[in-house]
């Protein structure tokens, strides 16, 4: 038996990277996976691999900077699955890379209304359907949730905000069964992390060849961590083995971060 038999599990932005690797490693433990996105071509290929290896899947389009988008996709998770145990807010944006000063509003509250509002309304849904029976949250942050990082303000200071929704929500259900963390990956090589290096190095006259090799040189491995790295210690925060942890933060860094 998997360790989320007989679990619903809802995953944000599941159609590619960390999301994807989630919602596959969650369909082989035994979980009903929703996946939702705002493209529909990489939840429904996600949701078909899933079914094509025994699982059961849905897939939902939508913006969770959207709150009517949001309460739909997890209404339909509830009616499609059976309801709702484990909620996985891995959706995210890169935001504007420029320095403060060079910051437009508009794109600094797009990636807090993503990043940050968006994890907040999700939860606000999902505890409402995990009151009678307890459940996860698993919010995905970063590791420049734990420090500072230059030219990224709009996504550092939405996922450092991340972390303190995650405290607060935890004690606040705690006694419902509910409990929430958090996971911090450093650097994973998927399409978004090659855009963002683009945009980092665009910013910084260089080329996106010579930002990757500084971000590995910052690993005491010498390499990044992988999406299905990460996906492993979400398991982890998913099932029971973790039944003790509640308002944590777990670094998947390959050893960038140590606290």
């Amino acid at each position: 038996m998997g360790k989320l038999e007989g679990k619903v599990a809802l995953i944000t932005g599941g159609g590619t990277g960390i999301g994807r690797a989630i919602a596959l490693l969650f369909a082989g433990e035994g979980a009903r996976v929703a996946v939702c996105g705002r493209r529909r071509e990489p939840i429904e290929a996600v949701a078909s691999e899933i079914e094509a290896l025994g699982g059961r899947a849905a897939a939902f389009t939508g913006d969770i900077a959207i709150e009517a988008d949001i309460c739909r996709i997890v209404g339909e998770t509830v009616a499609r699955l059976g309801g709702l145990d484990v909620l996985v807010n891995n959706a995210s944006v890169v935001g504007q890379v420029a320095p403060v000063a060079e910051l437009d509003l508009a794109a600094w509250n797009q990636a807090l209304a993503v990043n940050l509002t968006g994890a907040m309304l999700c939860s606000r849904e999902a505890v409402r359907h995990m009151r009678a029976s307890g459940g996860v949250i698993i919010n995905v942050s970063s590791n420049v949730g734990r420090r500072g990082f230059r030219n990224r303000a709009p996504y550092v200071c939405s996922k450092w905000a991340l972390h303190g929704l995650t405290q607060t929500l935890a004690l606040e259900v705690a006694g419902r069964g509910i409990r929430v963390n958090a996971i911090c990956p450093g650097p994973v090589l998927t399409e978004r992390l090659q855009g963002s290096m683009r945009k980092m190095a665009a910013a910084r006259g260089i080329t996106p060849a010579e930002v990757q090799k500084e971000w590995e040189a910052e690993s005491p491995m010498g390499r990044f961590a992988t999406a299905e790295e990460c996906a492993r210690v979400a398991l982890f925060l998913a099932c029971a083995d973790s039944s003790a942890m509640t308002g944590q933060a777990l670094n998947v860094t390959a050893g960038v971060i140590m606290t």
